[in-house]
């Protein structure tokens, strides 16, 4: 969301430095592009953040984007069947149905996949997430045709994709990641050594990302219409201002506020593999640029 502000209202511009802007279709190709130099910095998940660090890439996050913004939205039986049976449905489930429950969801390891295993094994506390559902790799742009073409039973999504669904009868809400692992981060700015060596260049983007921030928070429709302009793909300006009155809308920019949830989400991070070890704050953080900002 910042992203779609900062371009939109030209904050870009007041950076000293010339700002090119390329989007990527998926978080494997811009690590891919991070990680070859070919991207100087990165508004991502924190996920691929940490698989950069992980390999030793000298970067930091200057700031967070966004937090609690994942909805699992289900069929209406699923969804009555969680009210009715909670922790035991997906059990029930596959008694009744001869097969467990199909989850579209981003690759392993990912931040959705992250909160999904969470949801399953710490809260639910079902068991471990392979044995209780059957889960496929489904994009985000991807998950509403497949959901309502029935080749999935539920799906874990960002907005505005969440609204699409819900706006569905025939589907509702199981949970909001807010509520699974709260005030977990989803999305960061990312930057290499090069711009956070350049101590006016690094504080400018988090003084800008900050402003988008602000800007967000005081028009959100205006923010709505600058993200649909963007993001194209049937995303139209009622659907993005309705997916900010969503609970999964929370945006924000100070990285302080989203470490402890990084440090909880490193760990099963580590252990889907995608990296060796939880990466340690100090190493996957520059707050310096945010911090000297607030003074």
């Amino acid at each position: 969301m910042q992203h779609y502000v900062m371009e939109q209202e030209g904050y870009y511009e007041d950076v000293p430095a010339a700002v090119t802007i390329e989007r990527f279709s998926s978080g494997p190709s811009v690590v891919k592009a991070f990680a070859s130099g070919d991207v100087d910095v990165a508004l991502f998940g924190i996920t691929p953040a940490m698989v950069l660090a992980d390999k030793g890439t000298d970067a930091g996050i200057l700031a967070a984007n966004s937090r609690n913004g994942f909805k699992i939205m289900g069929t209406t039986e699923l969804v009555e069947r969680n009210e009715q049976d909670g922790t035991a449905m997906f059990e029930r489930f596959e008694q009744e149905q001869g097969r467990k429950v199909r989850f579209g969801a981003p690759p392993d390891g990912s931040v959705p996949d992250v909160v999904l295993r969470y949801w399953i094994q710490e809260d639910l506390d079902a068991g471990e997430m392979a044995s209780v559902i059957n889960k496929s790799k489904v994009p985000p742009a991807k998950a509403v045709q497949t959901i309502q073409s029935g080749d999935i039973d539920a799906t874990i999504i960002q907005e505005p994709f969440a609204t699409i669904i819900d706006q569905d009868d025939g589907f509702g809400e199981l949970a909001w990641s807010g509520n699974i692992l709260e005030n977990h981060p989803v999305t960061v700015l990312f930057a290499n050594q090069q711009v956070l060596d350049d101590a006016d260049i690094a504080q400018s983007l988090v003084e800008q990302h900050v402003a988008a921030t602000e800007f967000t928070a005081d028009a959100p429709d205006a923010a709505a219409a600058h993200a649909a302009s963007v993001i194209g793909s049937g995303v139209s300006e009622d659907l993005a201002t309705a997916a900010m009155d969503s609970q999964a809308s929370d945006f924000l920019s100070d990285p302080h506020a989203i470490t402890d949830q990084a440090a909880t989400m490193g760990e099963f991070v580590a252990n889907v593999g995608n990296i060796e070890a939880p990466v340690a704050t100090e190493n996957l953080f520059a707050f310096d640029p945010y911090d000297a900002i607030q003074e």
